[in-house]
């Protein structure tokens, strides 16, 4: 226990006491929101990323000692494991040095430096590595002579084998192999040459910047690096890492040769031919593989931030909406929701081209604004949107109506999933998509868990990173943010549910099968009477559920139920009932917690419990706000120089971000033009679906690009 904590403390700087209980708290199947959010005095008040690090590396510690046991256990049975050597693998704390120690034991397919041990070349190339002073070249030419048997007809052959052991060994030793990584790692260029044969190809064209490129592969930005390998797996370019050649060598060579005899010339000559056929394409693919982690990690981080801000949008909150999903050709499919989401009615309106029917279409969308008492309007921002959005501001609502541009990121993969189907088994996916959009106003958070994550497209290259190490993150972004906002079992879907510490999609289903059987929970204490939610799992997830209007109003908070004999105790201290003590912030300052404290609670958790008294169940997104575009820009050519445009930022990457102003292409705030000053992270300066003023820098029609500048 005591060798994983150190590993992890080392890695993350956390104090050993916290992770040791952290490590603790994650062997017990506690989760991590449920860790960060109420078991803060045993971690030391560590948050979600911060127990998230040690989930990693405790992963990567238990990683490391299992190949550990797994190589120990290949090299006894091969007997050649020494005191040394088992010791020197015990010790080792990274995964790339314990190849390393492996590496000569290692099984290798059929190799020239096994052929020349097979013809029994071993023993001239200990010769030859000995740099006996004495040997001249007909000494070494005589001694190569007594070799000559089998396939080894000529001296010559019988020198080169020697040397391919040679090279082998060059190449098995671990100094050697860490200089070039060092090299590599301080000194390494990663260019790229077009393939002449694709230059024509339209699709290509997208990559033109990488025709001919060429920069360190130390300081390449992420993004840049998983373009150019994306083109190169495309094939339109080919990309080649390279180092000074001439200055390795040398540096190889001083470490061996001790000598200026004939056996240096052939060491001489293995050394190249260590470098060039195994160290070389062996390490400069392992650090081009390290390059591509890092970019991956950063671009899975911008993914996770933006998917974030995503998810914890600001929603509009139980209303009756009405949402649009535009289109020309086919219409615009509407429908209307009741507060809770629920669909009450849809069909089509075609008031754009080719029909036109665009008073038809008025006098629709205010007939039924009126029948079903419609609060807010959601329009997708597909094809079409701007259009629907602007008759939609022709209308005269008898009562106040919002209007809302909704992105539609993703619907289309909701409406063809299988939890459209099984929510709207009689509809088809153009209705299921105009639901999503009017729920995405409602609840964000609600709706996009129903989307795989990595279909709405909020990140860099998502679909060029390791896919595992991006759905584990995303995971827990989703996780940590339905937590973090609470669930509503008597109306949440069974996705949201599945996000829920502790529930996963079974006992969701089964929390739905209870539902729909015994109608909804009427207490915390009913949660235990769902088949399969036990103990653990009660204590995991019952804080992050909450009750509306129940008997107890402490199941509609924060609170854990483990902490409600001491609210019980304050509310009696205090002289005050449990509904008079909530939210009343007079007497909840003036508790003294320090009398609460004992050895099951500590006081971070009391100051929590305070704070979740004087505001309970109030949700910490912000309410969704109306935002209106420029009228006048329809299209880029719209678009002026100088021009400054209300936006909403769409997309986050490490370069800049995103800003849709109203038309099909987004334009780009480059990281210079976001500030003044050195901008060390994007999220700094702009969260996504932000809403901003721009100042138009450039517009290329023909590319399609807009440069954009943030206006203060």
């Amino acid at each position: 226990m005591s060798s994983i904590i150190k590993y992890i403390a080392q890695h993350t700087q956390i104090p050993e006491n916290n992770v040791k209980s952290t490590v603790q708290l994650l062997n017990e199947d506690c989760t991590i929101p449920f860790i960060s959010r109420y078991r803060k005095e045993a971690t030391g008040n560590l948050d979600e990323v911060q127990i998230g690090d040690i989930v990693k590396y405790k992963e990567q510690f238990e990683t490391l000692e299992k190949r550990k046991a797994t190589i120990l256990k290949t090299l006894e049975e091969q007997d050649v494991l020494t005191s040394d050597l088992k010791q020197n693998i015990e010790n080792t704390q990274e995964l790339t040095t314990l190849e390393d120690l492996y590496l000569p034991f290692k099984k290798k397919r059929k190799t020239k430096a096994e052929t020349a041990r097979k013809n029994g070349l071993e023993p001239l190339a200990k010769i030859i590595m000995s740099q006996s002073r004495d040997f001249r070249k007909n000494d070494l030419e005589t001694t190569a002579y007594r070799y000559l048997k089998g396939d080894i007809k000529t001296i010559d052959d019988a020198l080169e084998g020697a040397r391919h052991i040679i090279a082998e060994w060059i190449n098995e030793r671990t100094d050697i192999r860490n200089s070039l990584r060092n090299e590599l790692e301080r000194r390494a260029q990663i260019s790229t040459k077009v393939v002449k044969s694709k230059i024509a190809d339209e699709k290509a064209q997208k990559f033109k910047d990488y025709f001919d490129w060429s920069e360190s592969l130390s300081r390449i930005p992420s993004h840049r690096l998983l373009a150019i390998l994306r083109a190169e797996s495309e094939g339109f370019i080919r990309v080649k890492i390279e180092i000074d050649d001439d200055r390795v060598l040398e540096r190889i060579g001083n470490k061996i040769i001790r000598s200026k005899n004939a056996c240096a010339d052939h060491i001489e000559l293995a050394i190249s031919d260590a470098y060039k056929r195994l160290l070389f394409p062996s390490l400069s693919n392992e650090a081009l593989s390290k390059a591509k982690e890092m970019a991956d990690e950063s671009a899975i981080t911008v993914f996770a931030k933006n998917l974030k801000q995503l998810l914890l949008g600001s929603p509009i909150g139980e209303k009756r909406v009405l949402a649009i999903d535009p289109g020309f050709r086919t219409g615009c499919k509407v429908v209307c929701l009741d507060a809770q989401g629920n669909l009450t009615h849809n069909e089509t309106i075609y008031p754009h081209a080719p029909k036109n029917d665009s008073i038809g279409a008025i006098k629709k969308i205010s007939s039924l604004a009126e029948a079903y008492k419609i609060e807010a309007i959601a329009i997708g921002n597909g094809t079409a949107s701007r259009e629907t959005e602007a008759l939609i501001r022709k209308i005269h609502f008898k009562n106040d109506v919002q209007v809302f541009v909704v992105s539609e990121a993703g619907a289309s993969i909701y409406s063809a999933s299988k939890i459209a189907r099984e929510e709207f088994p009689n509809y088809d996916v153009t209705v299921r998509g105009s639901v999503s959009i009017g729920r995405r106003l409602q609840d964000p958070l609600a709706e996009l868990v129903k989307i795989d994550a990595k279909s709405i497209g909020v990140g860099q290259y998502q679909h060029d990173v390791d896919q595992s190490k991006l759905q584990n993150q995303l995971d827990m972004v989703v996780e940590n943010c339905v937590n973090s906002v609470g669930v509503n079992i008597n109306s949440a879907s069974k996705p949201l549910l599945s996000y829920v510490s502790g529930i996963g999609p079974k006992l969701a289903e089964n929390i739905l099968d209870y539902r729909m059987k015994y109608g909804v929970f009427k207490s915390r204490k009913d949660i235990l009477n769902v088949p399969r939610l036990g103990g653990k799992a009660f204590e995991q997830s019952a804080a992050f559920l909450r009750i509306k209007d129940a008997q107890n109003p402490l199941d509609d908070s924060a609170v854990h139920p483990e902490s409600y004999t001491i609210v019980k105790q304050m509310a009696k201290d205090e002289g005050v009932s449990l509904k008079e003590l909530i939210g009343n912030k007079s007497v909840l300052q003036k508790i003294d917690l320090k009398s609460y404290v004992s050895k099951q609670v500590g006081l971070l958790t009391l100051q929590d419990i305070i704070k979740e008294l004087q505001k309970p169940g109030i949700d910490i997104r912000e309410t969704a706000k109306v935002f209106t575009f420029n009228q006048n820009i329809k299209t880029i050519t719209d678009l002026q120089e100088g021009q400054l445009l209300p936006g909403i930022v769409n997309n986050i990457t490490n370069f800049g971000c995103f800003v849709d102003v109203g038309i099909k292409e987004s334009g780009l705030i480059h990281v210079s033009n976001l500030s003044d000053s050195f901008v060390k992270d994007v999220n700094e300066h702009v969260h996504l679906h932000q809403q901003i003023i721009v100042k138009v820098l450039s517009v290329d029609v023909a590319r399609k690009r807009i440069q954009l500048k943030l206006h203060k």
